[in-house]
């Protein structure tokens, strides 16, 4: 319906647009130019570098350079634009807005306003998206309505205009009541009846005459859910959100947002997550609770309780193995100790170890210890024992005995003949002992160290030490060692046994004395020192001193002269069933 408008508000409207007032921005000594700006509707507000100036159309002086030139209109779509202010030069700008938003619905109050009629009003907000009008067109209710409508509730108003703040407090308003805020004292406040708000239907959010206005302000809504409300720790879920009629829209750990939109998030604990949509009609919050299943599953079997170990020696001849099986969900990081830091699923071979050196008996539980963790600070924690049993053996022992040749042999003519057969015999026992060491203890060597007694030169008696060793490394050599796990040494005539020492070893030896031995401490002196030592290295075992009294070639070893050489041929010949007949020697 067309509003008649008194002769005199007219011509005062008009007396105020014919000035063409205009905001002093430029500075003393700053470059000036102008800006005439036209507005559609022609009560929309205009905004300088986020400064409210006036109402409506005008020629505003400016300082050269960009300025950003709002359009503001509630009820309309705002629009923003920079221009670039020339000094001494007019820019022209034309600015139409388009009508948006539905309307809106009651029960309204009323806010009217006294003072300042051109200061732009904002409603819980500072920045121009939250304008709503200017006081102009509040200020009157007495034949013309001019009404601000907002919900019931309370409001932060702020009015302003040409960049600085004319007042800005709370105002409460409740439906079916007007509050009158006086900007000349104050903000004092005084509140009337308005029942017309308790009965208005949907409003339009705009509507103007030249002395009516009607600016209904819209309540923010806002919608707030999320796909899943149950997440493991690490997943994510999806937040969906949608606002309308509000300027700045937030959500709690989730920070600024648009008005509608989608967003992922990882919570790592239970949360509530609050859509806050701020507006000039208000605050709407909506919330939404993502529950964080903290608590991680493991699993974590061995495929047997139970494994052997048998060592002998070096030799490691039974090792059993299980497999240690592990499964973890809901966690990011696992480690089982004592392998270290794992993948989340596995498995890997546990091999039977001792946890002890030396020899005996093996009988151990060894315990795997499975944590499984996440981010969301939940942990698990299973364990597997593995119990090892077994021993650890020494290598078969090696039987060492020392040898004794005959006097003068091996003659450097004959260095194959001198070993006899009752030497042979122990000499073969060692071989064959350590063989079967060998297989246990593969780092042995064997050391031949020969002797001769004290009659004859020094060189004589070191050539003849060193064959007495070489016969007898042959011999091991054919028996099965190899020559490189034999060394020999020649000792001559030097580290000779004495005769107490020789009496001692005779007295412990527990095969008597012949009869042709007895009381010829001399003769068995020197019988002992023409030997070969055998020596187990690293070992340092070293072959017994024990004098062969009761072998059949035993004369032929102990006597003080040379025996012939078919003599000592034949005693290396002896047949072991031969064994205990003595060779007689007494007619050589």
């Amino acid at each position: 319906m067309k509003r008649i408008i008194p002769l005199r508000f007219s011509l005062v409207v008009a007396s105020l647009l014919a000035l063409g007032i205009a905001p002093a921005f430029a500075q003393s000594g700053q470059a000036t130019g102008k800006l005439k700006i036209r507005v559609s509707p022609k009560q929309a507000y205009v905004f300088v570098d986020g400064k409210a100036i006036r109402d409506g159309s005008q020629t505003m002086e400016l300082s050269a350079g960009t300025h950003s030139i709002g359009v503001d209109n509630y009820g309309y779509t705002p629009q923003t634009k920079n221009v670039d202010i020339a000094a001494g030069k007019t820019a022209d700008l034309d600015v139409a807005l388009q009508a948006s938003g539905d309307k809106v619905s009651g029960p309204f109050g009323d806010i009217e306003l006294k003072g300042h009629p051109r200061a732009a009003v904002l409603l819980n907000g500072t920045t121009p998206a939250y304008f709503v009008g200017h006081v102009d067109e509040f200020d009157n209710n007495f034949i013309w309505h001019q009404w601000l409508l907002v919900k019931p509730g309370s409001y932060q108003l702020t009015a302003t205009e040409k960049g600085q703040t004319v007042w800005s407090g709370p105002v409460a308003v409740k439906a079916g009541e007007r509050v009158i805020v006086d900007l000349n004292h104050n903000g004092a406040t005084k509140t009337k009846d308005f029942k017309r708000g308790l009965k208005l239907g949907p409003e339009p959010r705009f509507e103007a005459g030249l002395a009516s206005a009607i600016v209904p302000v819209a309540a923010p809504t806002a919608e707030l859910a999320a796909k899943g409300n149950q997440v493991d720790c690490g997943q994510s879920t999806q937040l969906s959100w949608k606002s309308a009629d509000a300027v700045d829209t937030a959500i709690s750990n989730v920070g600024n947002v648009a008005s509608s939109g989608e967003q992922s998030v990882s919570p790592t604990h239970p949360i509530t997550y609050q859509l806050t949509a701020k507006g000039p009609g208000g605050t709407a919050e909506r919330t939404v609770t993502v529950n964080v299943n903290a608590q991680p599953t493991a699993t974590l079997a061995l495929s047997q309780p139970q494994v052997r170990y048998h060592k002998v020696g070096d030799k490691v001849v039974e090792q059993d193995s299980a497999t240690l099986n592990w499964s973890a969900s809901n966690a990011n990081q696992v480690t089982i100790q004592p392998l270290g830091n794992v993948a989340t699923s596995g498995s890997s071979n546990i091999e039977a170890v001792p946890d002890r050196s030396g020899t005996g008996s093996v009988n151990r539980d060894v315990t795997y210890t499975m944590t499984a963790a996440n981010a969301c600070g939940g942990t698990a924690t299973r364990t597997a024992i593995l119990h090892v049993v077994g021993s650890i053996d020494p290598a078969p022992a090696v039987t060492l005995a020392s040898l004794f040749y005959p006097t003068a042999y091996p003659e450097r003519r004959h260095p194959k003949v001198g070993l006899v057969s009752s030497q042979k015999n122990i000499l073969g026992k060692a071989a064959a002992t350590f063989k079967d060491n060998e297989q246990y203890a593969q780092q042995n060597k064997l050391m031949v160290v020969g002797h001769a007694d004290v009659r004859g030169p020094k060189k004589y008696n070191q050539a003849l030490s060193e064959r007495r060793a070489e016969a007898a490394k042959n011999y091991l050599v054919s028996q099965g060692i190899p020559a490189e796990q034999i060394e020999t040494r020649a000792e001559g005539k030097n580290s000779q046994l004495n005769e107490k020492q020789v009496m001692n070893l005779q007295s412990q030896d527990p095969q008597a004395q012949p009869a042709w031995m007895k009381n010829k401490k001399k003769a068995t002196w020197l019988a002992y020192n023409r030997r070969v030592d055998v020596i187990l290295e690293p070992a340092g075992q070293e072959s017994t001193e024990a004098y062969p009294n009761d072998a059949p070639d035993a004369r032929v070893l102990w006597q003080r002269p040379v025996p012939k050489l078919k003599v000592v041929e034949t005693a290396s010949k002896i047949s072991p069933g031969n064994e205990n007949a003595q060779l007689d020697n007494s007619h050589n």
